[in-house]
């Protein structure tokens, strides 16, 4: 099962029914009503709607008569057999995908609801159940010899496969024996899946007491963004003590998840944590070392010079942690309506290419965005692509602030590239991360750009140009320094537990590395790693943030250099899904990632925004 098993996202049954009540509780008054809720039938009615359960016993029965027909035999196939045994195995692994990506949406809406749980437990386990039917298949195929399958590779049925097959045997390396293999599939339900679901269930049930109240953990986090300084630090010291309540807990996860991996590197023989990401994303140790190497040097011209002017505007000695996100002006930012800010994505797209905004119409046509930031809601945003035989899906948390109409455009680039993408088919449309977030960073740029150029008002074209520079700050160095957490702490659990006191060091070591001197850092911050779902869900995922950023950057500058016939090439990249590597993707536009100066290039990006903001 390739998709389907997303534990982070599982789910279960009262999740639509109660979300939807809870919509009219939104913050924000009449500029956030009319937020759209997504419709999940076009995967299924409900969680007990008679086409899941006859989809999962269908494709239970299908699965074993699979393996009775196919294994042991791959080796001897021809190349046009071992094509039908390929498009079979994918469209029994879709049908999987379908029910999980159900399961995982509803999760996503509604995370509190117990019954929501187990109705989520369930699926997962019984998606784990089949699939170790099709275990097998995988396994095999990287057991046939290079000369054979060469031999079989030349029949051009097969030769269609052939991206599914070379990002396949990129594992063979690390691959364990088919027992081995199976008891770490079928015991995945209840471990890694079982320690995100706890993460997920604490995060959703947690409470920050604010102002008299009890307000989600991810609105408490929102107040950190209020030009009130004071609301700020009270928000900072209240999220501060109840993630500190709560780190013993997440240590315990978090050390589980990082010996749990390491145990299994180990039997992969992984030269290093970060090697089986590096696979996954399709790009070599070496390119993701020049990324970080590159970025962290480049700290003392980003992000410690930018914080330092921030301290000059906003009158201060020193940023105190919540004064990070803090905005440059005292005055409420005006909130932006729904419609508002959809007009403003969608001119942006279909001022690019009206083939991309056609694509990306579909979204607010249809029932494909769930916006609302109501409780019990997974907090910020993802584009889900579920399957090819539907469409993706959108999740934000809207709130009406310029940053989360970035978010949109971020979000619907992501969903474009999915749909482009889908006409690969299940096994081959899916991008690896650092791919993955080209459409969407690229789609907030093109975004940022037309409102950027529309706006005379220079004070207000100051405070867009800030806002983008944090955001790229965010995206590229905070996310490298994530990464370095993770690094450290997976490398220092190899000799043993760490303490929470330990990783909290960690952390803060991290964050005065990528922030710089300009910041002061009380205790209660060290707690602060434990609300980043990444470092649960998806062990190194971040870097990806910073590859995508950096790589668009670059992209960009060729798009407004007047690269010929630009649009197209853009549209064939994406359109490419996972069947190309990113030399080829980047070849047609004069780039290459594993040339050095090619994150500079994107490094000088937010530099030269730094530069104009200095200017000022």
């Amino acid at each position: 099962m390739s998709k389907a098993n997303f534990s982070a996202f599982v789910a279960g049954a009262a999740a639509v029914s109660t979300v939807r009540e809870e919509a009219g509780q939104t913050s924000g008054g009449p500029a956030l009503a009319g937020l759209p809720r997504w419709d999940l039938s076009d995967l299924y009615d409900s969680p007990d709607s008679p086409a899941l359960t006859t989809d999962l016993d269908q494709a239970d029965t299908d699965a074993q008569d699979f393996a009775r027909v196919w294994q042991g035999r791959l080796a001897s196939l021809k190349g046009d057999e071992l094509a039908q045994a390929i498009a079979e195995y994918q469209r029994i692994d879709e049908v999987l995908g379908r029910a999980g990506s159900y399961a995982q949406l509803l999760f996503a809406a509604n995370t509190s609801d117990s019954g929501v749980g187990r109705f989520a437990q369930s699926i997962n386990e019984r998606l784990t159940a089949i699939s170790t039917h099709l275990l097998f298949f995988t396994l095999e195929i990287n057991r046939i010899p290079d000369e054979v399958l060469s031999t079989q590779m030349q029949d051009p049925a097969l030769a269609h496969w052939a991206p599914f097959l070379r990002d396949l045997r990129v594992f063979r390396p690390y691959q364990l024996s088919d027992e081995v293999e199976a008891v770490l599939h079928e015991k995945s339900v209840t471990g890694a899946a079982a320690w995100n679901r706890l993460f997920d269930e604490t995060m959703a049930d947690m409470r920050v007491r604010l102002g008299g109240e009890d307000v989600t953990l991810g609105n408490a986090l929102d107040v950190m963004s209020s030009p009130d300084r004071t609301r700020r630090e009270a928000a900072a010291h209240a999220i501060g003590d109840v993630l500190g309540r709560n780190v013993k807990l997440f240590s315990l996860i978090t050390n589980t998840l990082a010996k749990d991996k390491g145990i299994v590197d180990g039997l992969r023989h992984y030269p290093r944590p970060t090697s089986a990401r590096n696979c996954a994303n399709m790009v070599e140790d070496e390119v993701v070392d020049a990324l970080v190497q590159a970025v962290t040097e480049a700290y003392p011209r980003l992000s410690h010079r930018y914080y330092a002017l921030k301290a000059k505007w906003l009158g201060l000695e020193k940023l105190e942690y919540w004064d990070r996100n803090a905005p440059l002006t005292t005055q409420d930012e005006p909130l932006i309506p729904w419609r508002e800010a959809t007009g403003q994505v969608m001119a942006a797209y279909e001022g690019f290419d009206p083939r991309m905004g056609e694509v990306a119409r579909q979204f607010f046509d249809h029932a494909w965005i769930d916006a609302p930031p109501v409780p019990g809601k997974a907090s910020g945003a993802f584009a889900h692509p579920t399957v090819p035989s539907a469409h993706p899906y959108l999740l934000l948390n809207y709130r009406g602030r310029t940053r989360d109409v970035m978010t949109l455009a971020h979000e619907l680039g992501h969903g474009v590239h999915q749909v482009l993408a889908g006409a690969q088919g299940y096994l081959m449309s899916n991008t690896p991360l650092t791919l993955a977030e080209t459409a969407s960073v690229f789609g907030e740029m093109l975004t940022f750009r037309a409102l950027l150029d529309a706006q005379t008002d220079p004070a207000r074209r100051r405070l867009m140009l800030a806002a983008k520079v944090e955001d790229m700050l965010n995206t590229v160095v905070r996310q490298i320094a994530f990464y370095r957490f993770e690094t450290l702490v997976h490398d220092e659990r190899r000799s043993g537990e760490l303490l929470p006191a330990r990783i909290g060091e960690i952390w803060r070591q991290t964050q005065v590395e990528s922030l710089g001197p300009a910041f002061n850092f009380t205790p209660d911050y060290d707690a602060y790693w434990t609300y980043i779902p990444h470092f649960i869900h998806s062990p190194f995922y971040v870097y990806a943030y910073a590859f995508g950023d950096c790589l668009v950057n670059a992209l960009y500058g060729v798009f407004r250099s007047g690269h010929p016939g630009f649009q197209d090439k853009y549209l064939d990249m994406l359109r490419a899904g996972g069947t190309r590597r990113h030399r080829e993707l980047l070849a047609p536009f004069g780039l290459d990632a594993a040339d050095p100066g090619f994150w500079q290039k994107g490094l000088d990006v937010v530099a030269g925004f730094i530069d104009e903001l200095e200017r000022v």
